[in-house]
């Protein structure tokens, strides 16, 4: 389903030039003059493709039963619910025998990554303020979209189905479990559970308050999303694309404000972190004092199960970049304060 976490993938290999022009021809494309795997693709499952008729992206063996049919049902909503550009019409063919595995072609949507070297080589700190507070603005079109229960969207029912229990259980069920797991991998005491457990008790209310659950996007990084500049000022810049809604759900939009901070806190641009997060606090808050602390408070939560994710798979992989003693309350602690004095 949308918010389980995969760490493994499904890349779709090689695939032949005549197999792909017939996958083409179902959906009347034109011709195939060129294609390539996708230089950030997802998980190995993206391909380039340029025909007499344009750009396209085909995506393919999928990860898990639905992850196509879940990615176009958020692709088609969002275009109805946000002005933010989505890769639709999402074609869809879930028959294997072509290809070997179902598969997806969707538009080649225009624009750069704000990694792309050409950008950061040129883009001055007044625009790269600009564009991080024009994501804190997108992020708000985004989420809200609102539904009346948390939930997530079942391929199978074809609708978007409410957690079991509260959204309450359902995080603090998943940050647990991933605490847990990371017992495998590393040191985890019962210290650090004890902390983990009075920060999830801390933050009940500040839940308890929440608004009506809205779409989060689950994975809102630099990866997912191309940026244009539509005019000649530095306030002009736009997202021109937005894509993979494979962790997609309904629940409390702060959650996606973690990636693209953690994003910039590791690129040494504190002031762009505080930009984006600022930003976005003041759009949901609306000089509610109450409303900005219960924020703060929540955004600590995903801040820490951001923080849970990293801790795991760095230990599971050998791949740690602090000290390798440090125990995880007190390291997780250390980043969650870091960000959080941002918008004090």
């Amino acid at each position: 389903m949308t918010t389980r976490i995969y760490f493994a993938t499904h890349q779709i290999g090689d695939v032949a030039f005549s197999s792909l022009q017939e996958a083409l021809h179902e959906f009347d494309l034109g011709i195939l003059e060129d294609y390539k795997q996708t230089e950030k693709g997802v998980m190995g499952q993206t391909l380039l493709v340029r025909t007499s008729q344009g750009e396209y992206i085909l995506k393919g063996n999928p990860l898990y039963v639905g992850q196509l049919q879940e990615e176009q049902f958020f692709a088609q909503q969002l275009a109805k619910h946000t002005a933010i550009p989505v890769p639709v019409p999402y074609l869809l063919q879930k028959n294997t025998d072509l290809l070997g595995w179902s598969y997806a072609i969707m538009p080649r949507l225009p624009g750069k990554h704000l990694y792309d070297s050409s950008l950061q080589t040129t883009l001055g700190q007044d625009e790269q303020e600009e564009i991080a507070s024009m994501l804190a603005h997108s992020l708000i079109e985004l989420h809200r979209w609102k539904v009346p229960d948390a939930g997530e969207y079942d391929p199978i029912a074809e609708r978007i189905v409410p957690f079991a229990g509260t959204y309450l259980d359902w995080l603090y069920g998943t940050i647990r479990h991933w605490l847990l797991d990371a017992q495998k991998y590393s040191v985890i005491t019962d210290a650090d559970i004890a902390w983990v457990d009075e920060q999830l008790s801390h933050a009940e209310a500040a839940f308890g308050a929440m608004p009506v659950p809205g779409f989060v996007m689950g994975d809102f990084k630099v990866e997912n999303f191309v940026i244009q500049k539509v005019g000649s000022h530095a306030s002009d810049w736009r997202i021109s694309g937005l894509f993979d809604f494979t962790t997609s759900y309904f629940g409390d939009g702060t959650a996606d404000l973690t990636k693209m901070t953690a994003m910039y806190i590791h690129k040494n641009q504190p002031e762009l972190a505080k930009r984006f997060l600022y930003t976005y606090r003041e759009l949901v808050c609306a000089d509610d004092e109450e409303r900005c602390k219960q924020f703060a408070v929540r955004l600590g939560i995903h801040l820490l199960y951001q923080r849970i994710l990293v801790w795991g798979e760095a230990k599971a992989t050998n791949r740690v970049t602090w000290e390798a003693d440090l125990p995880f309350a007190v390291w997780a602690q250390r980043y969650i304060n870091s960000v959080l004095e941002l918008i004090d």
